[in-house]
């Protein structure tokens, strides 16, 4: 049956056009449950349970179904995905409404639809000839949703009473919404809301603390005095946005003080990058925003602002409503500052949207005993605590929870919140890498099912079809050079002389985008991944594995595709010519970079291979003289491999790693391959090219490299990248061999974060710390999207393969590059945390341990020192709980410190104490004390 919308929209050239919407309707959907003669043969399978018994509930203790509305879902998908939640009706209706109002919750409600186990059933009720309503006259579009709710939970009631009369089965409807749920019950539908039916499961009372606690105003805490004032409704803010009285930003809570915040001002144009910083201090003045929230603020007069400050406080009070405290410590921000340190200062007037994520961290059990109410701490400094409701406070003590916030009345001081997981506990080491990966947003969920779908069967071949538009270059030696254990080669390389005396240096590059097509699950998926994330112990994989170890693996003896990157140069290593093709490669040798050296070194190989390796590393040394001749920086940072136990997997020893000629040889034709493949490009796409770039740090951060090399009577030039280059070359002193790493390591801090970008967006594409003017990633597609862009604009450059729309739509590429940029950032902070834990545990194991170490900075009240044994850096603090405070004087000139009579600079050498300080569970660290000089 055929319904059919017919409306006119006005067109741009003032025309009117008529619009006619087709609407089938069908008799053939089934209901989803299994032996319904009525509905034999029209679905797939049955997907709900015939006799759900489980979960038992005093409410409804007849088998029965559960129908949710779209609030449900919204609000509640904690509990939906609670393994005791089975044989749930999804309708159409609410999933489309899902889907409008939260992209998250949409994913998580696929993920369970997927899952056989849980009994999930979408059912058609739009197309559905019996459950298709019509919008009345004078309804609303969710009075409407809401009828066709009903509808299809009514007709599915006397569906199924058809189908058994003596046994029959009953479906629940679950609604908070108050209307709803009567007009529901008027009309014959038996109708809970989400807590009257959790709370009736009493085999499953653990199922409560899942539940969101929604009603702002019913969940107070008793005290009923108001503590925060009133957010603004958004139709207010946007005027008010609009007219200049509020500001509109991101909200970013301070790690070192929980009174203290900065909203970042949004610029208004796409030129306009500079956001401009308005300070928040004081309990009130934050008003409930949180980390990462857009807010609208309005600026205080200017005899209200106030400098940022450099207290530390944390939020350690166990009385969650000790306001009278709160105000005395905000006393104490507001030191009197000179009129220079003043910064623009404002309060938050309203929420312009919500950025809440499932927070990690541990429960602080109430002191009253009994209580059911416990404040919850969040690993994530920069999170408030969350009130929340749990009868399982005892078995949690001691836990790593995730604990969703549900939201924050105006009498409260803090968020209200609820129970989600238990990851473990704490100090475990799959507990903490759990934890790591999920407060830094590092999708690292099992593929789906949907995503391997797309993946080649096995066995796989190289056929006919594949080798169209691509180069049979299988004869050639080529061979790859990579770190031990590494599974997910890249690249492999050869360099063969040509009958004309020059030589042909080939960079041949995994064909990853043969196997992952544009806009199929497979693609979303490593798109949203962004990169694959190395942690000490675990590869968490951009692509499957099946793709990662194998099929686009490099791997030596076995046929791969690949895109290839090929230069006849002389032996100046000078290009003459360079061409691009998709080729099909054997590789004849996997080598870690130790073997290929030993290769190069021994005078008694003389194979193709190794004259193949040392044709290479002539020309990479030519290569990098030139590039460092040109500006390019040499920087360090202290990098640690830790050896493991290969019983119990703990770390057993620690050591900075050793870098190798191979190591260069193999990273300076990546590089030249990169240039040349962003040139071409950009040739042939000025406006859509995926380029990276590195801006040149402003001067102001170079203050501190050039007084640190100043006190060491050293001078270093920071006006453009050749002078810093050449000025850290010279920087040397005879009796401090380690000073020049320390410097170079000091350097680095100075640099600003490379970034990906599209060329139609920005016009400096510049890379400071390559000294190139133009760059791109193209040699790593197995572990980061970028080149898989990359590579799939390049093969439409050179005509290997076709176009499609998002490739050549700017504005899609600078969002793609958003997402790249804040992933790789992330991996970047979860291999960070995940070397400062497996340190932890090293140290745990090792005891108290004395080394020397190197200030790298001074600060008001402490040294941050770097040792070069473990790679490690920490801050000896000099002011001590309960202990008298030494005198102290901090010179910001030179930079100094002075404690009573010694007075230490950055780059002396000390000696320290290192140990594990475990008396915070939750933030356990690493603490270092001096033992050389005495002070």
């Amino acid at each position: 049956m055929l319904k059919s919308k017919t409306f006119l929209k006005k067109t741009r050239a003032g025309g009117v056009m008529k619009i006619v919407r087709e609407h089938y309707l069908r008799d053939d959907i089934g209901c989803g449950a299994p032996g319904c003669a009525a509905c034999d043969g029209a679905h797939e399978g049955p997907v709900l349970e015939p006799q759900p018994l489980d979960p038992a509930s005093s409410l409804c203790p007849r088998p029965h179904y559960l129908l949710p509305d779209t609030n449900v879902l919204l609000h509640q998908i904690d509990v939906l995905e609670d393994p005791a939640i089975r044989n749930v009706i999804v309708l159409q209706t609410v999933l489309q409404e899902v889907r409008n109002r939260s992209a998250p919750v949409y994913k998580r409600i696929r993920d369970v639809t997927n899952n056989q186990e849980k009994h999930f059933y979408t059912f058609t009720n739009e197309h559905h000839r019996e459950t298709y309503v019509e919008q009345e006259q004078g309804e609303n579009a969710n009075d409407r949703n809401d009828r066709a709710i009903r509808v299809a939970a009514k007709w599915y009631n006397e569906h199924l009473k058809k189908m058994s009369a003596e046994n029959h089965l009953q479906v629940i409807f679950i609604t908070n919404d108050k209307k709803n749920k009567e007009k529901a019950i008027e009309e014959g539908i038996p109708a809970f809301t989400c807590e009257e039916y959790v709370k009736s499961l009493t085999a499953n009372p653990e199922l409560i603390d899942r539940l969101a606690c929604l009603s702002e105003e019913g969940n107070e805490i008793e005290s009923g005095r108001i503590i925060f004032s009133e957010h603004l409704p958004l139709s207010k803010l946007q005027q008010g946005i609009k007219s200049g009285t509020y500001l509109q930003g991101t909200f970013r809570a301070s790690r070192e003080n929980y009174l203290e915040a900065t909203v970042w001002v949004h610029g208004d144009t796409e030129e306009d990058k500079e956001a401009s910083a308005i300070i928040l201090q004081g309990l009130k003045n934050l008003n409930r925003a949180v980390h990462e929230d857009i807010v609208a603020v309005e600026l205080l007069p200017r005899n209200q602002w106030v400098a940022p400050s450099s207290v530390v406080l944390h939020d350690e009070g166990q009385n969650e409503d000790d306001v009278e405290k709160e105000e005395e410590r905000e006393r104490i921000l507001n030191t009197a500052a000179n009129e220079k340190m003043l910064k623009p200062t404002g309060r938050v007037v309203g929420i312009i949207k919500r950025n809440w994520r499932p927070y990690c961290g541990m429960l602080s059990k109430s002191d009253i005993k009994e209580s059911r109410r416990h404040l919850f701490t969040p690993a994530d400094r920069r999170i408030p605590r969350i009130r929340i409701e749990t009868r399982q406070a005892s078995a949690l003590e001691g836990r790593r929870i995730i604990v969703a916030i549900d939201g924050w009345p105006r009498n409260s001081r803090y968020p209200n919140g609820h129970f989600v997981k238990n990851l473990g506990d704490v100090g475990d080491k799959e507990t903490e890498t759990e934890v790591l990966l999920l407060e830094h947003d590092v999708p690292h969920q099992p593929f789906s099912q949907a995503v391997l779908s797309f993946l080649p069967k096995m066995p796989w071949s190289i056929t006919e079809k594949d080798m169209k538009n691509r180069e049979d270059l299988r004869h050639l030696c080529v061979c790859s050079v990579d770190p031990p254990g590494c599974t997910d080669i890249d690249d492999a390389l050869h360099c063969r002389e040509l009958e004309n005396g020059n030589l042909e240096v080939g960079v041949h590059i995994a064909d990853v985008s043969h196997f992952i097509r544009p806009g199929n699950a497979l693609d979303q998926e490593s798109a949203r991944r962004g990169t694959t994330v190395y942690l000490c112990e675990k590869r968490i994989d951009m692509v499957p594995e099946l793709l990662s170890s194998n099929l686009c693996s490099l791997r030596c003896n076995v046929d791969r595709l690949a895109f290839s990157c090929i230069w006849e140069m002389n032996h100046n290593a000078e290009i003459l010519k360079v061409r691009f093709t998709k080729s099909a490669i054997n590789s004849k040798a996997s080598l870690t970079y130790a073997e290929a050296q030993m290769r190069i070194d021994s005078a008694a190989m003389n194979d193709d291979i190794t004259t193949s390796l040392r044709g290479l590393n002539k020309l990479a040394k030519i290569l990098k003289k030139r590039r460092i001749e040109k500006g390019a920086l040499t920087l360090s940072s202290p990098e640690v491999r830790f050896h493991m136990d290969s019983e119990t997997h703990d770390p057993i020893d620690l050591q900075t790693k050793e870098l190798r000629e191979t190591n260069s040889m193999v990273e300076e034709f990546m590089l030249l391959a990169n240039i040349s493949v962003a040139k071409k490009i950009h040739e042939e796409f000025s406006e859509h090219a995926l380029l990276r770039k590195h801006p040149a740090p402003p001067p102001s951060n170079y203050e501190i490299l050039v007084k640190a090399a100043k006190s060491k009577n050293l001078e270093i030039k920071t006006d453009t990248a050749k002078s810093l280059a050449d000025s850290l070359d010279r920087a040397d002193s005879p009796t401090f061999p380690y000073l020049n790493t320390l410097l170079r390591i000091l350097a680095t801090r100075c640099m600003m974060q490379a970034v990906y970008f599209c060329s139609g967006m920005d016009n400096d594409f510049h890379h400071y710390g390559l000294a190139s003017p133009i760059y791109t990633h193209f040699t790593s597609p197995i572990r980061r999207y970028a080149d898989i862009i990359v590579h799939r604009l390049l093969a439409v450059a050179i005509g290997a393969d076709c176009t499609y729309p998002e490739l050549t739509d700017k504005h899609k590429l600078a969002d793609l590059c958003k997402n790249l940029n804040f992933r790789h950032k992330m991996a970047q902070y979860a291999q960070r945390a995940s070397v400062a834990f497996h340190t932890q545990l090293f140290f745990k194991s090792k005891g108290i341990v004395s080394e020397e170490a190197y200030i790298l900075f001074v600060r008001k009240n402490a040294i941050v020192v770097l040792i070069p044994k473990y790679g490690l850096e920490g801050t000896v603090f000099f002011e001590e709980k309960d202990k008298p405070k030494p005198r102290l004087i901090y010179d910001d000139e030179i930079p100094s410190l002075k404690i009573e009579d010694t007075v230490f600079h950055i780059f002396d050498k000390v000696k320290v104490k290192i140990m594990l300080d475990s008396s915070n569970l939750q933030h356990q660290k690493i603490r270092m004390s001096l033992v050389e000089p005495q002070v």
